[in-house]
């Protein structure tokens, strides 16, 4: 890494005021003020810890990580401060390595020209995903739900506070209160008021006395958005903002989440936008996360809808540190990195985008009339967030979208192809005139998910391979040309290369791209600055892969008669000599092996069609062997050798089942537990019970005891089916019934089973690509317990938002306003629901569910 030089003007700061309604402004030309970025917590608790373990310096991880929020766009950056930490019992702050930390990071976002907005105390421990480390520190000492409350912790907090803001930092040599890129701050991370309210606005007013009388002037902001109940006390507080968050498909699945969640984006309403004092508070998100899934059209979406409702600040969490980004262990759910989650990371740099121009209060259509807003456009079809207009060109996947103004390009950011950028590789580019006929080029190194990112987490376990290859780049753009110099300047990097009609080999690095006809007017090298970098700084992580590894998906099932694709993901230090595909049939001691050569189509993908001559039986398992030299690695079982070998004694295969010509699609089969079935309730308080009832593979069904007295109660299973489609489409457009084996029964603890109402107790249906749901009531009689539901009479009606949504006033109803008919080839998930539970418990039996 090079020195970061100063990038902020040597001119007075302006700093960040809230106007009397609510609005955030600038000091100096009074103009509002809008914020984009991330959380981010490499000084706290377990990044602080895993960057020891992984034997990182601090400091040059927090100079790697904040040069990509700079690359990204980002303005702004929040950490709820782990108060355990740096205090002691009595909330005296303590200086150790944890605040200089923060003090350094403070400093180094400033130099980025990124804002600051610190959240004073965390009021829990600082374990997760670990066990807590006791530090001595005052909330070690209460409960989160007392703290508050409690007048000793009261006092110690009202100390703590005040030291925290007198705070000097020793790198800007500012105190916290008077660094004017701090914006302001918030008293605590989500608050835990279980007193009453009168009490709740009693604390708050303490902490607001006690931060006033050290002098701050900043904004103090305070979380409305936990204990409904409160809200008004908030109000009626002098706070300055309200901080909010949103995590609209809930939190810590386990698995990447699948299917498209625009509609879990479309509105954010607030439901207490009437209280007095509501619309004098400045409101700001402090967290917010599509969590679970690796899509990247999300993002900007959710700036849309924050925007509409009038938010200036919108922070994401969590922001991975590059140095722990390969195993995804800090916050299991979350999962951003540029290096490691690129295209992720560029909906986030077009999210930025969209947060500094479209218009705070602007309303837009309902979905999916809201893909297209402003310059920005979203697709969960191509999972692309798209920035176009005529200086800048951002895509987060490949794009057949033409550049507004090709002439009058500035900036470009991408993924994959696109009209003026064709690239092979799986990282992200930069492409940024510095002057006519002079670019900057940053290559970041490949990207390969090698494995589910949420699932149970290690630093043992990489879930990204970073790869650095070199990979075909061609350019096109009016302001190069096509005749142009490429010189390497990032430092270390001695790769050469030249343009042939604007295609050359690129590698990982920064270059410099001059037109061979334009003489630059500037004499730029590695050192000189362009806005908020150095044009020779680069950061990112080595390659980590050792030797081959495979990445594949059998399909569920294949139909006999016709072939079908295989396709993988291949890796390695060096492209193989050749990759063949064998079945589970073949031996050392045979004269006829047949095998399938898989091609590589582009990046790391390799694929071969399956004749139908190959396969024998009603199952097709295979391995895929990977030659390089003279020698042989086959998976799934990860073992050096080939399974022509004698000694090859591995039994791992991948399978897939062969169906005939239209016979069922079988959409759900009960296997375990489990069976790969989400369940779900609203309100989300009621509970499923999973009943044991032995083997459910054996008794061919899943047991659920549903726990309400609530008649509104709705329970719902879903399971994404997608897969299971694969290689059906013809048998899928044929379909004509969904079948399902689905049984209800009076509960024997029931006390009120003579009431309980079997006739339309169930709806059934799919969700869409469209993310519309399609439904049929079931209209059963007792001791029925199969229906054959026709797809015609399938409805379109409300989609739940399940999981239900944080915060908790968000509605769990996506209600749309224009039909779409029901079209079989997009459908993606099976939902079955309960409309009418009228009594305490009943008992739900599901047992196989298909189309035929």
């Amino acid at each position: 890494m090079l020195a970061i030089p100063v990038f902020a003007q040597k001119r007075e700061i302006s700093s960040v005021y809230i106007d009397k309604k609510g609005v955030m402004r600038w000091s100096d030309i009074k103009e509002e003020a809008s914020f984009y970025g991330v959380n981010y917590t490499l000084p706290f608790a377990y990044a602080y810890r895993a960057i020891g373990y992984v034997g990182k310096n601090h400091k040059e991880a927090i100079d790697k990580d904040v040069y990509h929020f700079a690359r990204l766009g980002f303005n702004a950056y929040r950490i709820h401060v782990w108060d355990v930490e740096i205090s002691d019992s009595q909330g005296n702050l303590i200086a150790n390595e944890h605040l200089d930390l923060l003090d350094y990071l403070i400093a180094q976002l400033q130099k980025r020209n990124i804002r600051i907005i610190l959240t004073a105390m965390t009021n829990f421990g600082n374990g997760y995903p670990e066990k807590n480390r006791p530090t001595g520190g005052f909330s070690y000492l209460y409960d989160k739900c007392k703290i508050h409350s409690d007048p000793n912790a009261i006092t110690i907090q009202k100390n703590y506070i005040a030291q925290f803001v007198r705070h000097l930092n020793p790198y800007t040599k500012q105190t916290y209160k008077d660094d004017p890129y701090i914006v302001g701050f918030e008293i605590n991370n989500e608050p835990c008021h279980a007193e009453s309210p009168q009490q709740t606005e009693d604390y708050i007013n303490q902490m607001l006395k006690a931060l006033k009388q050290t002098g701050n002037t900043k904004p103090v902001f305070y979380n409305v958005s936990h204990n409904m109940p409160h809200v008004q006390a908030y109000f009626n507080t002098a706070i300055q903002g309200g901080t909010y968050q949103w995590y609209p498909i809930g939190l810590v699945a386990g698995h990447i989440r699948k299917g498209n969640f625009l509609p879990y984006v479309d509105d954010y309403a607030i439901p207490f936008s009437n209280v007095k004092g509501f619309d004098k508070k400045a409101k700001i998100v402090y967290e917010f996360d599509p969590a679970d899934i690796t899509c990247s059209y999300m993002y900007p979406a959710i700036v849309r809808t924050f925007r509409s409702e009038g938010f200036q600040w919108i922070t994401q969490f969590a922001y991975d540190p590059l140095d722990l980004a390969y195993s995804n262990t800090e916050y299991q759910t979350h999962f951003l990195n540029l290096a490691y989650t690129p295209r992720k990371a560029l909906s986030m740099k077009i999210a930025a985008e969209a947060a500094r121009s479209l218009p705070r209060n602007s309303q837009y259509p309902k979905y999916p009339n809201d893909t297209v807003f402003g310059n920005f456009h979203v697709s969960y079809e191509q999972d692309l967030s798209e920035l176009n207009e005529p200086a800048k060109f951002f895509y987060s996947n490949h794009t057949q979208s033409q550049p507004v103004l090709p002439d009058s390009l500035k900036e470009i950011a991408g993924y994959g192809n696109s009209p003026v950028v064709r690239y092979e590789g799986c990282g992200a580019y930069f492409l940024d005139c510095l002057e006519p006929g002079l670019w900057r080029l940053e290559v970041m190194p490949d990207a390969v998910q090698m494995r589910d990112p949420f699932e149970k987490t290690s630093l043992k376990k990489e879930v990204v391979s970073i790869l650095w290859n070199t990979w075909n780049m061609q350019i096109r753009l009016p302001g190069l040309g096509t005749d142009f110099s490429i010189k390497a300047i990032n430092r270390g990097n001695t790769y050469q290369t030249q343009s042939i009609g604007g295609s050359f080999p690129i590698s990982p690095g920064v270059y410099l791209l001059e037109d061979r006809k334009q003489a630059s007017q500037t004499k730029w090298n590695a050192s000189s600055t362009w806005k908020n970098i150095c044009l020779g700084e680069f950061s990112a992580p080595e390659s980590s892969i050792k030797s081959f590894a495979v990445v594949h998906q059998s399909a569920t099932s294949f139909e006999k008669g016709k072939p079908f694709i295989l396709e993988a993901q291949i890796t390695g230090e060096s492209f193989p000599d050749s990759v063949l595909v064998y079945t589970d049939k073949v031996s050392f001691w045979s004269d006829k092996n047949y095998s399938l050569k898989m091609k590589r189509t582009n990046g790391y993908t390799y694929r071969t069609e399956v004749p139908p001559g190959m396969i024998l039986g009603n199952s097709f398992r295979y391995s895929i062997t990977v030659f390089k030299g003279d020698k042989r690695y086959t998976f799934p079982a990860d073992a050096e050798g080939s399974p022509l070998d004698w000694d090859y004694y591995q039994t791992e295969y991948w399978e897939s089942e062969a169906v005939n010509i239209g016979s069922p699609i079988k959409l759900f089969t009960v296997s375990d537990e489990y069976s790969d079935i989400e369940i779900h309730s609203i309100p989300w308080k009621y509970v499923l019970i999973n009943l044991d009832t032995g083997n459910p593979a054996e008794t061919n069904k899943l047991e659920f005891e549903l726990k309400t007295k609530n008649p509104e109660t709705r329970f719902f299973w879903r399971k994404y089916i997608k897969d299971a489609l694969a290689n059906r489409d013809e048998t899928l457009q044929k379909a004509r019934y969904l079948c399902l084996q689905l049984d209800i029964k009076e509960s024997s603890k029931s006390k009120d089973s003579d009431d309980l109402k079997i006739s339309n107790f169930f709806k059934a249906g799919f969700i869409t690509s469209d993310g519309f749901t399609y439904t049929a009531a079931l209209n059963q009689k007792r001791n029925e317990a199969f229906f054959k539901i026709p797809l015609q009479q399938l409805t379109q009606e409300v989609t739940m938002l399940l999981p239900s949504p944080y915060p908790t006033f968000i509605g769990n109803y996506f209600v749309p306003d224009i039909q779409i008919p029901f079209d079989i080839r997009k459908i993606e998930t099976l939902e079955i629901s309960t409309s009418d539970v009228s009594a305490e418990n009943a008992v739900v039996s599901i047992g196989n569910i298909w189309l035929e």
